[in-house]
């Protein structure tokens, strides 16, 4: 590597985010209250008050039970938190004392030593403010008062014009669309309603003095032997001063104005180390120290992570209508995704092994993207370093699902300051291939009714898009071309919608006919778009996952408990009507779980089959969805506890690189191939039948070429005379292509002949 070219600018002002230099760690003992009752217990800090009053014995378990619902008087209560902390000579000397905060959940006012300082209204956003007036030499106190978000604007609602619409939020009054905080707090129908409040990420106080390290971000141009990186960093500065910046082995001099300063530095590389995809190469990062100095004094020092990858979203006309798909490093990808959801409705107990383990599992099951969907967090850092690390990668969604948006200054500006926070903090991992707006909007106010439902007038209409459009089609997206320019954007999931057959050809789909429409399964088979953001079909967990936290004379289907925990209106009366369809129905309550755990496997097949051998129609398919936020039944195929339901071994197989599908048509039996590698492949398939007898016969070995993309037919005849030979005792009930790379089988797909087409 060379660092052959040095640019120093000096350009204009940003926003100053999370950094320093020295601080006071904030985390750990806490006290919290109710606002009314004033009885101080200890608190957790990160945490929420449903922790806290958890873990004083306050309340049972949220989760157990019917414990949501007797648990429903927290929302509308105030909380307070506060703490003690010392300042020492040293610390008090210092010109900038800053109180920052990772997170607060949601409407805070922030007061020291009895001084109101000020107060937030953003889940979703870092915090920082200048506490050095206020502050005591020794001994000094913090305090918070969080205002229930359900009473926040209940005033404000019950008095405007027209109600806004919130598909997630099943209560009269929808506060939801007026408070930036996760969606799925106020219930989803997979999850439960619990609106919590606190303290939800880690907090310190920082003490700096004339210059303070904002930030730094990085563009790549990649060509085949060469690449380049221009890095840019941002410094906030008292004074016109000079600044000494070491960057591996070179060292600079940066010159200062009073305010934020950036400053560019481009970086070399003439051996080009690529970041790929999982399953598609090494996922290599730069890691380049770099150090600023002032007058001899290092002021803060780190290491730039540089990862060279080229993402492009190719979203044009083609024969088909319109794409949409992903090239990366310039080789079109097939993706393979699952939709990410949080794992918990109390994030601050999701742990680092809790991420680990899950992220491992997604590699594990070879997925090859995530979708951070806009209806829960803007995760946390470690989950995107996972990701990084894997290779998984990312399409993540802004915070938006369900719902439209008031047309007011004060939210639009909560808005714009949530999205440059967060494009910030995660514009430099690679795993992040696109951003998206919004959840479901879009194709929400075309096709669901709101505006008859609601009532609106052609002015309200058009107050009401003309907000969705200022926040999705100009705020975000010049946000992007400011902040992150290289990586792309779509403003809504999906493009397209599934009610007519033409909408299929152009870009992205969330195919809920298989469920809303109550459609047959066997529907994934012709129902195939260009891109499927959604699909799936409900399960319940294991017998011992329910067991955890619901009692055992509850362990029936249409009990109280159970039918909280259904919280789809169609979910039971599905899962039924599907085994009653494709299995002799059980009685017994544990295997009834496990049937409908198989037809869930079943119905996940059918569609991912249907999806790769649509390619290169199709070329993405992200199965809704990959994990629970609590025990209970839904569309997931790992549960809340991080248990595997038997669709996961389903996805495995099926997301495998080469995979195969069976058909069988009088004594015509198709062996069909997809290879979604970039190259060209070369497998074994090995064709067996088995009888009822558990006689078996090899129909054939062949060693086959694959490209890639690109369906691979074989077609054998099977004539009674060969089957009479074979199977002398018995019928030909299953067929089974396995196929092997070198000694490692890769794939097995099986066909089990329905009775009336056996042979014998």
């Amino acid at each position: 590597m060379n660092w052959l070219k040095l640019i120093t600018l000096l350009l204009g002002f940003t926003s100053s985010y999370l950094n320093g230099q020295s601080s006071i760690n904030l985390t750990g003992e806490w006290e919290f209250a109710n606002e009314k009752k004033l009885n101080w217990k200890p608190a957790k800090v990160p945490g929420l008050v449903h922790l806290d009053l958890l873990a004083n014995k306050q309340i049972e378990p949220p989760y157990e039970g019917l414990n949501e619902q007797k648990l429903s008087w927290i929302e509308n209560e105030n909380w307070i938190y506060r703490k003690s902390f010392t300042i020492n000579q040293e610390q008090f000397s210092r010109q900038h004392i800053d109180l920052v905060f990772g997170g607060l959940d949601t409407y805070a006012i922030i007061r020291i030593n009895d001084y109101t300082i000020d107060s937030t209204d953003n889940m979703f956003r870092r915090w920082r403010f200048d506490i050095k007036p206020y502050l005591n030499l020794g001994e000094n106190k913090i305090e918070i008062l969080f205002q229930s978000p359900v009473n926040k604007h209940k005033t404000t609602i019950e008095n405007a014009a027209f109600q806004l619409p919130s598909a997630n939020e099943n209560v009269a009054v929808k506060v939801s669309p007026y408070t930036r905080k996760a969606a799925y707090h106020f219930g989803w129908d997979w999850g439960p309603r619990f609106v919590s409040m606190g303290i939800w990420k880690p907090c310190l106080i920082e003490f700096w003095d004339d210059v303070r390290f904002i930030d730094y971000s990085y563009q790549t141009s990649i060509h085949q032997k060469e690449a380049t990186a221009l890095v840019t960093f941002e410094v906030l500065s008292d004074s016109i001063q000079t600044l000494e910046v070491q960057i591996q082995d070179s060292t600079f001099n940066v010159y200062t104005e009073k305010g934020l300063n950036t400053f560019h530095y481009e970086l070399i590389f003439d051996t080009v180390k690529l970041w790929n995809p999982i399953n598609r190469g090494e996922q290599h990062r730069y890691k380049i120290p770099f150090e600023i100095r002032n007058q001899e004094k290092k002021l803060y020092n780190s290491t730039l992570k540089i990862a060279l990858r080229k993402v492009e979203l190719i979203n044009q006309k083609d024969e088909f209508g319109t794409s949409f798909y992903f090239k990366i490093n310039d080789t079109p990808l097939f993706i393979k995704g699952a939709n990410y959801i949080p794992q918990d409705l109390f994030v601050p107990r999701v742990d680092s092994a809790s991420y680990e383990n899950l992220i491992k599992q997604v590699a594990n099951a070879n997925i090859n993207l995530l979708r951070v969907w806009g209806g829960g967090i803007y995760e946390s850092d470690y989950f995107y370093d996972l990701c990084d690390h894997y290779g998984i990668l990312v399409w993540q969604d802004f915070m938006f699902a369900n719902s439209m948006y008031p047309n007011d200054t004060n939210f639009i500006s909560t808005v714009k300051w949530e999205v440059e926070d967060n494009i910030r903090r995660l514009r430099n991992h690679p795993s992040i291939v696109i951003w998206c707006g919004n959840n479901e909007i879009q194709v929400a106010w075309d096709n669901w009714g709101w505006q008859k439902q609601f009532n609106y007038t052609k002015n309200q209409e058009k107050e009401i898009y003309s907000t969705y459009k200022s926040i999705f089609h100009q705020l975000i997206p010049n946000t992007l071309k400011e902040l992150d320019p290289q990586r792309p954007y779509t403003s809504t999931s999906p493009l397209s919608n599934w009610g007519t057959r033409e909408n299929f050809n152009h870009g992205t789909m969330h195919y809920w006919g298989v469920w809303h429409g109550r459609d047959s399964l066997e529907a994934y088979k012709n129902n195939v778009g260009r891109f499927m953001v959604e699909y799936g079909f409900q399960s319940y967990p294991n017998i011992e996952s329910l067991k955890k936290t619901i009692d055992s004379s509850q362990l029936y289907l249409n009990s109280p408990t159970l039918l909280n925990r259904q919280k789809s209106y169609v979910g039971n009366e599905l899962i039924e009507k599907n085994i009653n369809r494709y299995m002799i129905p059980s009685s017994n309550f544990s295997d009834w779980i496990l049937q409908s755990q198989k037809i869930q496997s079943y119905a996940l097949k059918t569609a991912i089959e249907a999806h790769r051998f649509g390619t290169p129609h199709c070329m993405g398919t992200v199965f809704w969805q990959l994990n629970d936020c609590w025990p209970g039944p839904s569309w997931s195929i790992i549960d809340y506890y991080g248990n595997p339901k038997s669709s996961y071994e389903t996805v495995r197989n099926n997301y495998a690189s080469t995979i195969a599908k069976i058909n069988i048509e009088e004594d015509i039996l198709t062996i069909q191939l997809i290879n979604d590698n970039q190259e060209i492949d070369t497998c074994q398939v090995v064709i067996d039948l088995f009888s009822s007898k558990n006689c078996s016969a090899v129909l054939d070995r062949s060693e086959i070429i694959l490209n890639p993309l690109e369906e691979k037919e074989l077609y054998f005849h099977l004539p009674k005379t060969y089957l009479k030979k074979h199977f002398k005792h018995g019928e030909l009930t299953r067929i089974q292509a396995s196929i092997f790379k070198g000694d490692n089988q890769i794939h097995t797909k099986v066909y089990n002949i329905p009775v009336n087409q056996q042979k014998n």
